[in-house]
Order: structure tokens, then C-alpha cells, then sequence
């Protein structure tokens, strides 16, 4: 099976009509993996697979645009009458199992032990599912957040999760065939603390790929205009991530 990325959601800070937040599926070598779990991607994902069918959950940081839907699939698998053939791994920062307990007023999750199987991400964390190999940088956000590269018989997909500027964008990127990659802010104001990137931070990152698309948009940004002034530094192909397309590489 080729790597393929479909786009659950691109929405940063809340879902709109037909926009869900972010959240992506990755397919490639036997494996199914949920990267990022936004709301309204749950229901997203349900039009590209059953989610009976995953062999992973992957979370880049634990703000609610990028997780939440989480609670939605743990009401599916507990509550909805879907049998799992074992609990979904999920990769996640730390905090992330005491969380989702918290929606439901438990002090743990020990209740969704035949749901979850929680394990933490770390710099570096990099595992294997059949051919698609999954591996973690650590990236530079206002809280505990990550980017990911997968791989899959010489085929590279990166992400950028949530980040300001730093190095391991790069390094993610280097060799990919596609590099996602949020674009949330216009432009940095002195003196701020630079948790997100602007489209042209994220043409400069992409640099070491093939291609750039371009997601979490902010609110401020006209996707045509992120995308020409992205391309402008980046200087390959650039696009903006529609939710419901599907890449294969």
C-alpha cells in the first residue's frame, strides 16, 4: 500500500461549517493512523475508513483543536457498539490519558483500558506499524507539542503539528515528498512569544521537500495569499490543505 495523507480538517481554534479542525489520516504499508484528532474529524473520518480499522492514534499537543475528537471516538468504541480487535495505541504528550478522564469526571482512565492503549511521545519516540514508520520531534509551541515524520517504503510525509520557528521543522522536512505545515499567523510582533508560524516561516522550513501544503490557517490569513507568499520563499509546489483530499506519494 503507497503512503497516502487525506485531510480530515484544517481549521485553527474552532470548526466552521464544513471545516473541521486539524486532523489528518496516514495510510501506508497495512497501517491506518488518526494524526491529530480536531473537532469534527471524527465524523470526517468516518468517510474514509472504519475507524474499527486503526492501527494508531497519533496527537501533537493536547490544545483542544487538535484533540478533542478524541472523546468522540472513546463514546464510539466504549458506548457505540464497535468491537475492537485491541485497544488503539495512542501516541500523545504525557497528560493526555488524565485529560480524557477528566471529561468524564474520573480522576484516570483506567475505564478506557480496553479502548486506549496511552503511551507518551518524547523527542525522538519513533515506532513501527507494518511498513509505516512513525517517528517524533519534539517542536516549539506554548505547551508539550510535536511534529512527525512517516515513512513508508521511501516515501515521506511531514508534519508540523503546532510550532514557532525551530530547527526540527527542517529536520522533519529534509527529504520529504510532502511537508504539512501550519501557516497560523500573519506576522510575529516583537517582543511575543512565537508559537506559531507565518507562510513564509513555513516556505522557509520546507525547503529540504518536495512540496509544501499548507494548513491551520489563522483566521486573518486569505488562503490564496498564505500560499503565494509561502511559495515566494519555498519555491517548489505550494497549496493550501482541503479537507476531503486525499495525496498519495
Amino acid at each position: 500500500m503507497p503512503l497516502s495523507l487525506t485531510v480530515l480538517g484544517t481549521a485553527s481554534l474552532y470548526p466552521g461549517p464544513d471545516h473541521p479542525c486539524s486532523g489528518y489520516l496516514l495510510r501506508g504499508g497495512g497501517a491506518e493512523v488518526w494524526v491529530d484528532a480536531g473537532p469534527g474529524t471524527f465524523a470526517e473520518l468516518q468517510r474514509h475508513t472504519d475507524p474499527t480499522r486503526l492501527t494508531a492514534i497519533w496527537i501533537s499537543h493536547l490544545h483542544a483543536d487538535h484533540s478533542a475528537d478524541l472523546l468522540s471516538a472513546a463514546y464510539s468504541y466504549a458506548f457505540g457498539g464497535r468491537t475492537l480487535p485491541a485497544p488503539v495505541p495512542v501516541y500523545a504528550p504525557e497528560d493526555c490519558a488524565q485529560r480524557l478522564a477528566g471529561f468524564f469526571g474520573w480522576s484516570d482512565a483506567w475505564f478506557l483500558g480496553g479502548v486506549f492503549d496511552f503511551r507518551p511521545l518524547y523527542d525522538g519516540h519513533a515506532v513501527r506499524h507494518w511498513n509505516l514508520r512513525l517517528t517524533t520531534r519534539a517542536v516549539a509551541h506554548d505547551t508539550e507539542a510535536y511534529g512527525l515524520r512517516a515513512e513508508c517504503q521511501g516515501s515521506v510525509v511531514a508534519y508540523s503539528g503546532d510550532s514557532g520557528p525551530c530547527d526540527a521543522l527542517a529536520d522533519l522536512a529534509l527529504g520529504a515528498d510532502v511537508f504539512l505545515c501550519e501557516a497560523d499567523a500573519d506576522r510575529h510582533h516583537e517582543g511575543e512569544q512565537q508559537v506559531h508560524l507565518t507562510p513564509e516561516d513555513a516556505g522557509a522550513y520546507a525547503k529540504g521537500a518536495r512540496e509544501l501544503l499548507l494548513t491551520h490557517l489563522g483566521p486573518t490569513l486569505i488562503p490564496e495569499a498564505a500560499v503565494g507568499r509561502a511559495a515566494a520563499v519555498f519555491g517548489g509546489p505550494t497549496a493550501a490543505a482541503r479537507t476531503g483530499q486525499t495525496k498519495t506519494v
